[in-house]
């Protein structure tokens, strides 16, 4: 590459030099913006109220089903339901293997699986 004098630049030291100063200014434009414009984290807390504590929402289908089998049971919600959804998963590629039926029992069996996970998650966000 030639600069603007016609005389051929190097990479270092005169490529590496402006690439670290773009990267310096880029990195001190993040911190500022970061710095003005700082992020809310976390809920509010209540302290007033009793402690409920809820899961982020890619846990809450697993939430629910705790919920459906309490007590000595919450076995089967917490580790043996996951682990059938799972391995229903992996049975996939084994129906479905090329007929038309067995297509459409993978198919439906899918949306079912799927329908379950997703009706256990939207239940306990209309939960109050």
């Amino acid at each position: 590459m030639k600069n603007l004098i016609g005389k051929a630049k190097d990479f270092y030291p005169e490529y590496l030099s402006e690439i670290l100063v773009i990267i310096l200014l880029t990195l001190g434009m993040v911190f500022i913006l970061a710095m003005i414009f700082t992020p809310v984290i976390g809920r509010e807390i209540n302290f007033i109220s009793a402690y409920q504590p809820k899961p982020e929402w890619y846990f809450l289908w697993i939430y629910q089903l705790i919920r459906y089998f309490p007590g000595h049971w919450a076995f089967i919600g917490a580790v043996i339901m996951p682990i059938f959804f799972a391995m229903s998963l992996m049975c996939v590629p084994f129906v479905d293997n090329g007929t038309m039926f067995r297509r459409r029992v993978a198919s439906i069996s899918l949306a079912i699986l799927f329908l379950t996970i997703v009706m256990l998650t939207v239940i306990p966000v209309l939960q109050p």
